[in-house]
């Protein structure tokens, strides 16, 4: 179980374990939970079901407690001709791998007592908040950009959500879902305002150590607020804390939409910060994600893993995108198609990555509009 919640820029600055965590009060930098405790024994998962609830020592729930849960995790690991693999996040209940944050966010607020959810969303991840909502019995309010895809508004909306559509992109929505929030007490888990997602999220990384019995040697991520490629990075070093694996780390690569690369821009640079981006634009919907306070997390995870920063053209996205569906049979969204396309960039410029190299499908494409 949680001994503590960290402050992700200053570890001094902590919080109780059972608070309903935000941001660190001290900086408004993300929290991040720490564990003491018994340690997970990699034998103790043989008789386990194969879900991401195996790691429970790992999450903060209570040896008795019952997450709330539709079997989220667990996600296969495939092959492609090329040598490289796709880690299929679609193939989770909600069809993306917002399952897994959702799920432990909403397990921790039901067991807090709070009185509704709410959170702002390009997609999917109101979709799964949703979801897991509903199955906690919370009423769940999203706020999402104007033209989010409208079988998307109709999957949260199917749900019993109350959803909002706002003017500008996901980072407007994020203000007023955050205002809605002090106004009402409902519990605001956008991403990284508050360190229960990020804990769903970093299953990916355990089972990836689990599948290939250590770390890959690189992870190819599309990139938008960067909790999932965050949550992985903390993943591995709470393994190699475990004595599951050693100091070796993935080489993490960051995708971004040219329209939209404020994470790139900064790596780039050398910034320790991104910078937002104004009036960003791409059709690939996890992506277009402008700024966010993540940002730092993010690129001190590429920076200490050696890695790369790549932005790709929606053009690039989406070819990459139907080479997965017609070549391999992958349900892959233009998000996971960027990945491939990344790979690609890299791989004509001369880069040399590490095998085996793991490229994330992080949603299925069958929530979006119909493509030719």
């Amino acid at each position: 179980m949680i001994s503590h919640l960290e402050c992700s820029r200053d570890a001094s600055h902590r919080r109780p374990a059972d608070a309903l965590a935000t941001v660190c009060p001290d900086d408004g930098a993300p929290l991040l939970v720490r564990y003491d405790g018994p340690a997970l024994r990699r034998e103790a998962l043989a008789a386990r079901p194969w879900t991401m609830w195996r790691y429970r020592e790992m999450l903060p729930i209570a040896d008795d407690e019952e997450p709330v849960s539709l079997g989220e995790g667990a996600t296969p690991l495939i092959p492609l001709a090329s040598g490289a693999y796709v880690k299929d996040e679609a193939q989770n209940p909600t069809g993306s791998f917002k399952s897994r944050g959702m799920s432990v966010a909403v397990t921790v607020a039901k067991r807090l007592g709070v009185p509704a959810l709410v959170a702002p969303s390009a997609g999917n991840a109101g979709g799964a908040l949703a979801a897991y909502g509903a199955r906690a019995g919370l009423h769940v309010r999203v706020y999402v950009p104007r033209d989010t895809p409208g079988l998307l508004v109709e999957e949260m909306r199917g749900y019993g959500a109350d959803v909002v559509l706002v003017d500008g992109l996901i980072d407007n929505a994020g203000r007023i879902a955050a205002e809605y929030a002090r106004e009402t007490g409902a519990f605001n888990v956008a991403t990284f305002r508050e360190p229960y997602r990020v804990e769903g999220k970093k299953t990916m990384g355990y089972e990836l150590v689990e599948q290939f019995g250590g770390v890959p040697g690189t992870i190819v991520y599309p990139t938008g607020g960067g909790t999932g490629l965050v949550a992985m990075w903390k993943a591995f070093d709470e393994l190699q804390h475990l004595g599951w694996i050693d100091a070796k780390r993935p080489v993490m690569v960051a995708v971004q939409a040219e329209g939209c690369a404020p994470i790139v821009g900064a790596f780039d640079r050398g910034a320790e910060s991104a910078e937002r981006v104004e009036d960003g634009s791409t059709k690939m919907w996890g992506l277009r994600v402008p700024g966010g306070i993540g940002d730092r997390l993010t690129l001190r995870a590429l920076r200490e893993s050696h890695g790369h920063a790549v932005a790709v053209s929606d053009a690039a996205a989406d070819e990459a995108m139907h080479d997965l569906h017609r070549s391999e049979g992958i349900d892959a969204t233009e998000e996971g198609g960027a990945t491939l396309a990344a790979l690609r960039q890299l791989l004509s410029r001369g880069v040399t990555l590490p095998a085996p190299i793991v490229l994330f499908n992080t949603a299925t494409s069958l929530k979006y509009a119909p493509r030719v």
